[in-house]
């Protein structure tokens, strides 16, 4: 299926691009995400029609995810577990948790957007997480997990 991309799309295209994808993933995906619509003369018209106002909302949106960048790099967070004599926590440490303590100091963060290379925190101490604002804006900050007995 052929799709006008919306916005930036990551490993896909930028806004206006005309877009080859499999059915399932404009379907389920981009289309109701409001990412891309179909290619239709009638789509094709009022894209074009919307072009400019839609790049400057794109503008915005990346101005917005680089100040927030600038806000969160180097962030330390805090976050008390239980944890057992070796420093295994009972449990773990997931992105949820992290968007929360994000929320408690005033950032407003997706879960989502919370990427984690090693999968979920298991273990008591630091560990560099990333942050992915926009398609182009990623901030690194570092979660510090105490635990308790």
């Amino acid at each position: 299926m052929q799709v006008i991309l919306m916005e930036k799309v990551v490993n896909l295209g930028t806004l206006g691009d005309v877009v080859k994808v499999k059915d399932g993933y404009a379907r389920n995906y981009l289309i109701p995400q409001g990412k891309a619509k179909r290619v239709t003369p009638e789509n094709l018209a009022t894209f074009e029609a919307r072009r400019a106002e839609l790049e400057k909302a794109q503008a915005e949106k990346l101005a917005d995810a680089q100040d927030k960048a600038t806000k969160l790099e180097g962030l330390l967070l805090q976050i008390t577990r239980k944890a057992g004599v070796d420093g295994r926590l009972f449990g773990s440490v997931t992105s949820a948790d992290i968007a929360e303590t994000l929320k408690i100091q005033g950032f407003e963060v997706e879960k989502a957007a919370i990427r984690m290379p090693d999968g979920l925190i298991k273990q008591v101490g630091d560990s560099k997480l990333e942050v992915a604002l926009h398609t182009d804006v990623i901030a690194s900050i570092t979660v510090s997990v105490l635990g308790e007995h």
